[in-house]
């Protein structure tokens, strides 16, 4: 077992699971925070089936950001796409055999990297080039967006400049499903790549990325506008209520 095996399969694992106990935390965190006011993003909703609907259309299309800025949503809708099909063309790496739809889309990954990696160079140069974003961002922002994009572009050029032995990749990422390590080729980009990916992992629920779960308990995207017909009472302002009675 060479020591890059055994360094990048302790570091993977420690990562997620520091990932994972901070999505946990932080969920739960979100779950807890009470909303004690009626205050939808109006136009909203005023039924449930309506409020999942604008929350599915929020996801998949940020419709709000396209109302707001056609540009950000552009290059933000792009990078969102593209980062989807890329993890999903990578779970041909974990899984055996290969589903059907993962073999499908592997030629159509390759387009994914480089529009995620076009996506997220507009979106950063956007926080130059733009005065009012540029004063507003902040190191953290930046580290993000480099974090992204040299996953990105190491991830590429592993397609484009230098190849790495994807089976001996497959066979490493297994094992550490399986527990049972297999030897991780020697090859300086991929140790970037995986480098940056625990990175990324383990700090994801503790950085502003967690937008992407925060979303589904932003009070103004998941509450219905039906204060006239129901009053919308938060469990503590209950528990008052009923200590007065």
């Amino acid at each position: 077992m060479t020591p890059a095996t055994v360094f990048f399969a302790l570091l993977l694992y420690a990562a997620a699971l520091l990932g994972a106990a901070g999505l946990v935390w932080r969920i739960r965190d979100y779950a807890r925070t009470p909303a004690p006011l009626k205050i939808p993003t109006t136009p909203a909703p005023t039924t449930t089936g309506g409020v999942v609907l604008r929350m599915l259309r929020e996801v998949t299309l940020f419709e709000s950001l396209f109302r707001a800025n056609l540009w950000i949503w552009l290059f933000g809708w792009m990078f969102h796409v593209a980062l989807a099909l890329v993890l999903a063309r990578h779970l041909r790496y974990f899984t055996q055999p290969v589903w059907f739809w993962v073999e499908w889309i592997q030629p159509f990954g390759m387009y994914g990297g480089l529009a995620m990696v076009a996506g997220l160079a507009a979106l950063w140069a956007r926080r130059f080039l733009v005065e009012r974003i540029r004063y507003i961002s902040t190191p953290s922002d930046h580290l993000m967006l480099a974090l992204l994009l040299g996953i990105g572009i190491s991830g590429l050029s592993m397609k484009f400049l230098a190849h790495t032995d994807i089976i001996a990749v497959k066979e490493f990422a297994l094992g550490l499903i399986l527990f049972d390590w297999q030897p991780l080729p020697v090859h300086p980009g991929l140790f970037v790549h995986l480098f940056l990916v625990a990175v990324l992992i383990a700090i994801f629920p503790y950085s502003k990325l967690l937008h992407a779960p925060g979303v589904f308990f932003s009070p103004g995207r998941n509450q219905s506008d039906n204060p006239r017909e129901q009053r919308h009472l938060a469990p503590w302002a209950a528990a008052l209520d009923k200590a007065k009675v």
